[in-house]
């Protein structure tokens, strides 16, 4: 399965990170990247629509490419695709109801 995920590059204290297309099987042993899609600096305020490649985005999404939370969520900001935006964060635990005692 073809993913669309962030990639993290930059010196150490330094990051900025690639949106580039990887193939999930074999993400965790080599890394390598199928194609750079884009780049990404989360330390400026705006999330630049010129930094992606959002032609080959989207024909990627079309042939069935997954593409995860965070990155989804900025191509919904810089406006290439449409849609909500999802909670990336993990969800909160419920809180037990204190019973009352008797």
């Amino acid at each position: 399965m073809l993913n669309i995920r962030l990639q993290r590059v930059g010196r150490k204290n330094d990051p900025s990170f690639r949106i580039v297309l990887i193939n999930s099987k074999y993400a965790a042993r080599s890394g390598k990247a199928i194609e750079v899609l884009g780049s990404v600096d989360f330390r400026k305020k705006t999330i630049e629509k010129e930094s992606f490649k959002a032609d080959k985005i989207k024909a990627f999404i079309k042939n069935g490419a997954q593409v995860s939370p965070t990155v989804h969520n900025m191509l919904v900001a810089a406006g290439i695709t449409e849609g909500k935006k999802k909670n990336v964060l993990p969800k909160k635990t419920p809180q037990k109801k204190a019973e009352a005692k008797k």
